[in-house]
């Protein structure tokens, strides 16, 4: 994808050259090649330019998925805009493209790593402003990202490469972030509020859930509690007001429903109509018919087809659904979402289960066509334990002999080699391809994947530095594997800015510039063949 307007560096510097005409000698300290090279590096200047730019990208993928189920699109959550930008170099080192990879802001990330009140479960008890902050530092990150990368292009041009084709088609790091506002950290106004803050950050798409603001609860915990579809609609009506007033038209809102696991509702709405959506969602509601002189003083009473019903009401004031009433609940949800405003929807599954995904979106697309899933496919689910149940299951259905396997010890390690471990791998493969193909899932995401590569990092870096192996540990497990790798970070110095800046400090003082890359710079042990050709090869 080439999203660096061809002629850009040299647009930049016919106005810098224009400008130093008009304030004549006051300017001559500035030249205007550095000027345009520095113009060139910083193309997004704004969070609003980020929105606009990624928000485009989202709307072209989508219509590219309606046209080819095969072109899904997937993305990591971050909760660093560092992590942010190792991804995003990665994904151009080893994809060549950033095309149809994204970020993902998971608010149970922000909440377990990022609120000043320390670690804290996935409860909306964290900061609100952490959301949109860390918005705004993984934008940070990348646009550095880019001046670095570019910054490189321009030396080598300098150097007399012939680099100016690979600087005029230059793909930025800037991709789309879905960004989880949770259920909107309070009323439709707060919702509203937060949503500007996190479209001024970047945010182009936005998540929200169908769950009690105050009462909300993580997607895969129990005790969720969701709200009458009226509420909900006000809710997609503030994000969708943001984004009209900071001028992001196409602005996506993505509506999670958590119907499946939640059987609780704060509220009873009122109905205006039969039939109309309170009316649909009271029909949901657990009641028992009752005749008037058994009520109690101050029951809640309803009527309903002609008799009349108490709610059941638990000990907290909480009413009750009905057993069996979810799968029902999450797909009047989904249409209800996408005929007021919602552009894709978010379905939180026990399992990760590509039929019974499908049969709750196929029933969703009787009604509306193109509905389209954003899924999480969470480290929540333990992904070995359910593919080899399916695998289990498919094999017995086939007539295979399964007394070699104990159906309540799959986890068992000495499967791993099975001819069942192989199938259930198989589909763990193919699961996102799958899921597109059969089950309308447009976006795959993993919620909180660098918070467990984190542990389990440090989980084997600490085993053998605090033990035999000492500093080898590091060395063999680390740094050589950087090098071998051609991972960026190796050289951390050049990675967090330092090469540029020197190139920065040229620009504004010229040779009275102090630089930190000179001959001490112990970043020269890094300029090995090695490390320059993969240096290169990224480039």
């Amino acid at each position: 994808m080439k999203n660096l307007a061809q002629g850009s560096y040299s647009s930049a510097l016919e106005t810098v050259k224009t400008l130093k005409k008009k304030y004549g000698s006051t300017w001559n300290a500035i030249n205007p090649k550095s000027a345009a090279r520095m113009v060139t590096q910083n193309r997004f200047k704004t969070g609003l330019d980020i929105a606009k730019y990624t928000a485009a990208i989202m709307r072209e993928d989508m219509a590219a998925y309606d046209a080819d189920n095969s072109q899904y699109t997937q993305s990591l959550g971050c909760w660093h805009g560092f992590v942010a930008q190792q991804k995003m170099i990665s994904v151009k080192k080893h994809h060549k493209t950033t095309s149809k990879r994204y970020l993902y802001l998971s608010g149970w990330m922000v909440a377990a790593l990022r609120s000043e009140f320390g670690p804290l479960p996935d409860q909306s008890m964290h900061e609100k402003t952490a959301v949109s902050s860390l918005i705004e530092e993984i934008y940070d990150f990348l646009r550095q990202a880019d001046a670095i990368e570019l910054n490189d292009l321009f030396r080598r041009l300098e150097e007399g490469e012939d680099m100016q084709d690979e600087i005029d088609n230059f793909e930025s790091h800037i991709v789309p972030i879905i960004a989880d506002i949770d259920a909107g950290f309070g009323n439709e106004e707060a919702t509203y509020l937060l949503a500007k803050k996190m479209i001024q950050a970047g945010a182009c798409a936005i998540q929200i859930e169908n769950q009690v603001s105050d009462a909300k609860q993580c997607g895969h915990q129990d005790g969720k509690v969701t709200v009458p579809h009226e509420d909900f609609i006000a809710k997609l009506n503030a994000i969708r007001y943001a984004f009209l007033e900071l001028g992001i038209e196409d602005g996506i809102i993505v509506a999670r429903t958590d119907s499946e696991g939640a059987g609780l509702t704060q509220k009873l709405p009122v109905s205006r109509e039969s039939g109309d959506l309170a009316s649909q969602y009271l029909a949901f509601v657990e009641a028992e018919e009752i005749a008037i002189e058994n009520a109690r003083e101050d029951d809640v009473l309803l009527k309903r087809d002609g008799k009349l019903v108490r709610p059941v009401r638990l000990s907290n004031g909480l009413y009750k659904f009905k057993d069996g009433s979810n799968i029902n609940r999450v797909v009047l949800d989904c249409i209800t979402s996408l005929q007021n405003g919602a552009d894709l929807l978010w379905i939180e599954t026990p399992t990760p289960n590509v039929k019974q995904i499908a049969h709750m979106v196929n029933r969703v697309r009787k009604v509306i066509p193109n509905a389209k899933l954003v899924y999480n496919n969470s480290p929540s689910f333990n992904w070995t334990l359910n593919f080899r149940n399916q695998a289990y299951d498919e094999m017995l259905e086939e007539g295979e002999n399964m007394t070699a396997y104990d159906r309540n010890n799959l986890m068992d390690a000495q499967y791993d080699g099975s001819e069942l471990c192989h199938l259930a791998d198989q589909k763990i493969r193919t699961f996102q391809m799958d899921g597109a193909r059969e089950a309308g899932i447009f976006h795959h995401l993993i919620t909180l994947p660098t918070y467990h590569t984190t542990a389990l990092h440090m989980s084997d870096l600490t085993e053998g530095y605090f033990g035999e192996e000492g500093m080898l540990a590091y060395v063999k497990g680390v740094q050589r594997q950087e090098i071998r790798k051609g991972v960026s970070c190796v050289k951390h110095q050049r990675m967090a800015g330092s090469d540029l800046g020197d190139d920065h400090k040229t620009f504004f003082a010229g040779d009275k510039a102090l630089k930190a890359g000179g001959e001490k710079n112990t970043s020269n042990q890094f300029e090995t063949t090695e490390v320059r050709k993969i240096e290169l090869e990224v480039v």
